[in-house]
């Protein structure tokens, strides 16, 4: 890969702006180049931003995305897989917080999680705005690395659950890879397992520990009486019934530490004994046994027996925690929630913004040398934020299609003398 592919890249981007294309585009300069802007109105200092602040609104009040068409860009320039030689998939649902916006539509309550000296412990607390789920590419190892395929919001009428499949349903079948989807216990839902089992991927889903699974029925004694539908029992929470594994597997982590996962093949639900599902149990000594660090956690997975083991797979979750990572660099260094625009399309522009620069400088990190500050760590892999840096640059190489506005005012009249034909 070379300056060229990330011209390419921009380039493609460009042509999917149907409406206020020049702002728009300029808007993605802005963001690359303004990394120390703390508010959205800022990105109008920036260099690269050729027109006046009041244009950066316009673009995203009158300006139209063919969204289609940059999700095809995105799967075009997918970074291929090294290491795990699998295309790894994550999908989550993040809150954008709008509490004050009361006039603005289609907000939802939303639960607001890690707030200090919360009473009680366990209460939630409740804010209002809107939802976006996001469908990323996770890094082989968890970090800020993911690459955006899809950014939706969740409007008022559905669920996390139904936007996700819709958003599964839709890319998937472009990558020409079969996929393995990472979910947590959000999307502990039965229809979306239904849904998954009929598409070209394998899930893998945390579990909360109070489901109940059931073996296969034995086969039927001939005494009267209806045969038995369901075999013995599978309760997560009852150690009592978590016998006679299929297989055992003992090894170690990423990091050394001891590991034993166990499964079982075959399992199902009452209500759909015609999916087949295998529970796996992931026993880790070492951990603290908090709800952030379980000793025991369960997950269900749905799909092909993989050619890597069941095992392996199991120890690829951790991998999910890299979402979490991107969400915090989108938020906190591309200023993902805080433009404070009046209708939730316009942000759904923004947020196709914000992952245009995502993936411009995941693109970029092996094109483009990282600018590391004198106390960062120069052996670790360098983030995107530190290519952010290095990229600024580059911009004036890569160009723009953007030309520069044109002049407004008065005009200047016929000169003296002008014959009008």
């Amino acid at each position: 890969m070379d300056l060229s592919t990330l011209q390419a890249f921009r380039q493609e981007v460009y042509a999917s702006f149907l409406r206020a294309k020049y702002a728009l585009f300029d808007s993605i300069d802005a963001l690359i180049s303004e990394p120390q802007a703390t508010s959205f109105v800022e990105l109008s200092l920036s260099p690269f931003f050729q027109r006046k602040w009041p244009s950066l609104y316009e673009a995203f009040e009158d300006g139209l995305i063919d969204e289609k068409r940059l999700q095809e860009v995105f799967v075009k320039y997918l970074p291929a897989p090294s290491l795990l030689k699998r295309l790894v998939l994550g999908i989550d649902a993040t809150p954008i917080p709008r509490p004050d916006s009361v006039t603005s539509p289609d907000r939802t309550a939303l639960p607001m999680h890690n707030i200090p000296h919360a009473k009680p412990k366990k209460s939630t607390a409740i804010t209002f705005g809107w939802k976006y789920s996001t469908l990323v590419v996770l890094p082989e190892t968890p970090s800020s690395q993911t690459f955006l395929l899809d950014q939706k919001r969740i409007d008022s009428s559905k669920t996390d659950m139904q936007v996700a499949f819709e958003q599964l349903k839709k890319i998937v079948p472009k990558l020409g890879l079969r996929p393995l989807v990472l979910l947590d216990r959000g999307y502990v839902c039965l229809w979306l397992w239904c849904q998954l089992s009929g598409l070209p991927l394998d899930a893998l889903i945390r579990l909360k520990s109070d489901q109940v699974f059931y073996r296969p029925a034995p086969p039927h004694t001939g005494k009267s009486g209806q045969p038995r539908k369901d075999g013995a029992r599978l309760k997560l929470d009852e150690p009592s019934t978590q016998t006679d594994p299929d297989e055992i597997w003992k090894g170690t982590d990423a990091k050394g530490h001891p590991v034993e996962i166990r499964w079982w093949k075959k399992m199902h639900v009452k209500k759909a004994r015609w999916l087949e599902l295998t529970i796996i149990q992931v026993k880790r000594p070492h951990a603290t046994d908090s709800q952030r660090d379980p000793k025991i956690s369960w997950f269900v997975y749905i799909g092909q027996d993989p050619e890597e083991g069941l095992a392996q797979v199991a120890l690829w979750y951790c991998l999910r925690f890299g979402q979490e990572h991107g969400y915090r660099f989108d938020k906190q260094a591309l200023l993902w929630t805080d433009p404070r625009l009046r209708t939730p399309e316009q942000f759904d522009r923004w947020s196709w913004i914000v992952a245009i620069v995502h993936n411009l400088l995941i693109l970029a990190r092996d094109v483009v040398p990282a600018v590391l500050r004198p106390w960062e760590n120069k052996q670790r892999q360098h983030s995107p934020q530190q290519v952010r840096r290095g990229l600024i640059k580059y911009l004036p190489q890569l160009g723009t299609p953007a030309p520069p506005p044109k002049p407004r005012g008065y005009p200047k009249g016929r000169k003296k003398g002008d014959t009008v034909r």
